[in-house]
């Protein structure tokens, strides 16, 4: 009896404390109720089942590693800082979906860029060497996964040829990532002085076990003015013409020459400093170049949480024509395929192409379970037979291209550090858009009746992948 009333009385205690909370804080109005319930029809066990699992502590962990200073409580985490311009956007951004990402990010474009399509590791791995060996002042590379053998040796000999010539030389690696390569490159790069770092590895002591806030940037900063961006990790597994391994992955890159590089080494910088607390300048403007007009979009859980989301939303709702998405994993939030199918019922030409397997199978399960929702508004999915389409395209109209790191899924969106490139260019967007017609051509078309023919088994074993959805 009075074992009973001691619960009651923490009871009381705790679950307003956990009601008041979900209230507060909750961004879905059914997770708010469903915690809200839990909390107080099970006593004790149902506040602390939320204080365990339901707080997302996320916004909040990824504030402490990138040193970002707040104005918003503690338990506000859940809500980015958003700063919209009180300004009218640029001149040069007076493309229609161009105001968009001036919203988003407070970043006006930058002109003059020159940027080449890289198709594989084919061409961009022997470019990005070339880079090396030609750079003077500065080779800062990102990566979510350097492999310690095949194309990551060759990267590694020209990093140690670059430190002789006294270049400054960095190389971020995620410490979850850094986990996929049997043969570290640590030793052999610190060795020949390459400054190498993790970022957040894991480690028991002092403990740090953050399987998410990971670094999926992939960036590589030569110099002033010139840089890569893309999907593509520096591994064997992205030779497709020439394949290393059995199971290749497409993927595409982007050399960029102009001033658009700043931006992306700066985004380096932050990171370096995330991992390091060293504090890294960023000089010089670098020269135009060429005709396109860039901007970088710099996402993650911290200070940057839903800039892509927010982007990706902005221009499907301002696409007149058509829009082409590319993605090796598609589980996109709500807000996205309402857009998606509101941009389909408008008339707007809108496709998806994935691979018909990836190498995450539960991720794909879990994509089955909810393509129906596009496909019954005339979204036209396709699914692309092997080797794995890794590719990471978002293509709306004719002249603008969004490509970068992020998949379409919530660990891209709103767990991992992300980035993505705006591209205004006819030019560039034409060569994209070959490249996805190619893809398309031996795409396995989905068809509603598809889904619908799948057995039970099969549907409750999507529906149940899909469940976690928020967290594959």
């Amino acid at each position: 009896m009075l074992g009973g009333l001691i619960v009651l009385f923490f009871h009381f205690i705790a679950a307003p404390f956990a009601v008041v909370h979900a209230l507060l804080f909750k961004r879905d109005h059914r997770a708010a109720l469903g915690w809200i319930s839990v909390s107080i029809l099970f006593p004790i066990a149902g506040p602390l089942l939320y204080f365990f699992f339901g707080v997302n502590r996320i916004h909040h962990s990824a504030r402490e590693v990138t040193g970002w200073k707040s104005t918003l409580p503690y338990f506000g985490y859940e809500r980015g800082e958003v700063f919209l311009p009180q300004e009218p956007p640029p001149k040069i951004d007076n493309h229609p979906l161009a105001h968009v990402g001036w919203r988003t990010t407070v970043t006006p474009l930058t002109g003059g860029n020159n940027v080449t399509f890289l198709e594989n590791g084919d061409a961009f791995y022997p470019r990005l060497i070339e880079a090396i060996k030609s750079a003077q002042a500065r080779v800062w590379i990102s990566s979510y996964i350097f492999s310690g053998s095949g194309v990551g040796m060759e990267i590694a000999s020209a990093l140690a040829e670059a430190v002789k010539r006294g270049v400054d030389t960095r190389v971020l690696v995620d410490g979850v990532g850094a986990w996929y390569s049997l043969h570290s490159l640590r030793r052999r790069l610190q060795d020949t002085g390459v400054r190498y770092v993790e970022f957040l590895p894991l480690r028991l002591l002092p403990p740090s076990l953050h399987i998410n806030l990971r670094n999926h940037r992939k960036i590589a900063v030569i110099d002033t003015g010139y840089a890569f961006f893309g999907g593509l990790n520096i591994d064997d597994r992205h030779f497709v013409a020439a394949p290393r391994i059995d199971n290749p992955h497409k993927d595409v890159h982007f050399e960029l020459y102009g001033p658009a590089a700043i931006s992306l080494a700066e985004v380096f910088a932050r990171d370096w400093y995330a991992a390091t607390r060293e504090v890294l300048t960023v000089t010089g403007k670098g020269e135009e170049q060429g005709n396109v007009r860039a901007r970088v979009i710099e996402d993650g859980p911290d200070e940057g949480l839903d800039r892509l989301a927010m982007t990706l939303m902005g221009v499907v709702g301002g696409a007149r024509r058509r829009i082409r998405i590319m993605t090796p994993y598609f589980l996109p939030h709500r807000e996205l395929i309402g857009a998606l199918q509101g941009a389909a019922v408008r008339g707007v030409m809108v496709e998806v192409l994935l691979p018909q397997r990836s190498n995450l199978r539960y991720v794909d399960w879990a994509t089955r379970h909810s393509l129906w929702e596009l496909l019954q508004w005339g979204v036209r999915v396709g699914l692309k037979p092997p080797p794995f389409a890794h590719s990471k395209i978002f293509m709306v109209d004719d002249d603008y291209v969004l490509a970068g790191s992020a998949n379409l899924d919530p660990r891209s969106l709103r767990l991992n550090f992300e980035v993505g490139v705006e591209l205004f260019d006819a030019t560039l967007a034409a060569t994209v858009s070959d490249y996805l017609d190619k893809a398309w051509k031996d795409a396995q078309i989905l068809r509603l009746e598809d889904l619908d023919q799948r057995s039970i088994p099969v549907r409750l074993r999507d529906g149940f992948f899909w469940l976690f959805s928020a967290y594959l």
